[in-house]
């Protein structure tokens, strides 16, 4: 009897393991869906697009990526994202992070409101930000003589200034679990306050520094609005930018569409698939209260 029933148990528990498993696949593939059909169609020339978007490809020939890559000028935009994106990373972990760990050690009263202040622009839409910006950038220029708009350097001091809130909200609550006797042993020994966060508590800070490097890398890279409204010229176009420029007002070239988003997730999925291990053990270490 005893032996029948584990038997039974044993039945239901891997019926019900191969039914979550075809459910995890089915939701994968559901998911991935979209990733399919910019792949395929971006193969297709126009007839057959427009015969079937689900249909592969009668060969598979990479003319429309060379075409699109022209037409995009690919090299100059992926340089722009790239160097957009690595200085906006560079310092937005710099800098949040030290923010961060200042507000954590000091837990004073001010410190707790300057954190809340951060934590309360995340809930500002973009959308009700965007013509007061530009208002100021024109300002800064016309009173300064700071050029804020139509250049790299003014986009990436805004990426900052916009990523800023998020990364000081995760490096806020991973730094709780950083033991401060390391840092009260590094000061004894010796080391200065810069030292003791450079070498003690920054290596520390790896799996939220890689998770604030994987949400912004996604973000930045992909980020449309805010270079439409910041960048006006095609020399300093970035990847999504230049990919507009396949949708226009009568007619939308979906082939060489397709080619050029193929062209512009490709360095996102590399960095992800890179650095995936980090994120969820980041974001669980960085929500720890102690």
């Amino acid at each position: 009897m005893i032996g029948h029933d584990t038997l039974n148990d044993s039945n239901g528990t891997t019926l019900k393991r191969t039914i979550q498993s075809f459910l995890v696949i089915i939701l994968c593939l559901a998911y991935l869906s979209p990733i399919y059909v910019i792949l395929v169609n971006s193969f297709k020339n126009r007839a057959e697009l427009y015969e079937s978007i689900l249909a592969l490809p009668a060969s598979f020939s990479f003319r429309y990526y060379a075409n699109a890559m022209e037409r995009m000028n690919f090299l100059n935009a992926l340089r722009n994202s790239f160097l957009v994106t690595a200085l906006s990373l560079c310092f937005i972990v710099i800098l949040a992070s030290m923010c961060a760990w200042m507000l954590v050690r000091s837990n004073s009263r001010l410190s707790r409101i300057i954190f809340m202040v951060f934590v309360a622009t995340m809930l500002i839409p973009f959308q009700t930000l965007m013509m007061p910006l530009m208002q100021e950038m024109g300002s800064i220029k016309r009173n300064l003589g700071i050029p804020m708009v139509d250049t790299l350097g003014a986009l990436i001091y805004m990426n900052i200034g916009f990523g800023a809130s998020m990364a000081v909200f995760l490096y806020h609550g991973f730094v709780k679990s950083v033991p401060r006797s390391l840092e009260e042993a590094a000061t004894i020994d010796g080391c200065n306050t810069f030292g003791v966060f450079w070498r003690i508590v920054f290596p520390m800070l790896k799996p939220v520094t890689v998770t604030v490097m994987i949400l912004d890398v996604i973000w930045i890279w992909n980020d449309y609005l805010l270079p439409s409204l910041v960048l006006t010229s095609k020399i300093n176009r970035t990847i999504p930018l230049s990919t507009a420029s396949f949708f226009g007002e009568f007619t939308i070239q979906w082939n060489m569409a397709m080619a050029g988003l193929m062209l512009t997730i490709i360095p996102v999925i590399l960095f992800y698939l890179c650095a995936q291990r980090y994120i969820i053990k980041g974001v669980a270490a960085g929500a720890v209260k102690q």
